[in-house]
């Protein structure tokens, strides 16, 4: 095997951990919480709420963004020292991620959550700024999840207030 295949399959091999992480969080939020969706559909919703079949195709195009935004800084080289502070920030949004589906949906405190995903939203915009100091595209690919995000809040704020 040539040094140049070997060097593409590693590469490869990391994209595909990678992104299977950051799909991987989705998808246990997902399945920890699927049979709460019944009870999320009682509520009042604004009218900007999107379908319901839009959060899983949204959030699996972000969490596959995600994933390659941070095999791109990972490439970098994890051992300096920019890289592994930009993404132990990816991680940690990653994990406020994942626990802000749980506190929204299993456990219904709207309230807090709004709280959770305010502290989410700053993380993945400073995992973002920190990106951008390494990757421009890594950077790049976050910015549709800022802004999802940024979305999710404001549904967040106004399910919370229509529910009280």
């Amino acid at each position: 095997m040539s040094k140049k295949y070997s060097g593409w399959k590693r590469r490869t091999i990391g994209v595909f951990i990678s992104v299977s992480i950051a799909e991987g969080v989705g998808i246990l939020s997902a399945l920890l919480t699927k049979d709460t969706m019944g009870k999320y559909k009682e509520l009042q919703q604004p009218l900007f709420s999107p379908p319901g079949w839009v959060f899983p195709i949204v959030w699996s195009i972000l969490f596959l963004m995600m994933g390659i935004a941070s095999y791109l800084i990972y490439y970098h080289g994890f051992e300096k020292a920019k890289v592994k502070n930009a993404l132990v920030f990816y991680e940690i949004q990653l994990a406020f991620n994942f626990f802000w589906t749980i506190i929204f949906f299993r456990f219904g405190l709207r309230g807090f959550a709004l709280l959770w995903i305010l502290i989410l939203l700053s993380l993945i915009v400073l995992a973002a700024v920190k990106f951008y100091k390494i990757d421009k595209i890594a950077a790049y690919l976050m910015t549709p999840y800022i802004l999802w995000v940024s979305f999710a809040s404001i549904l967040n704020f106004s399910i919370w207030q229509l529910n009280k």
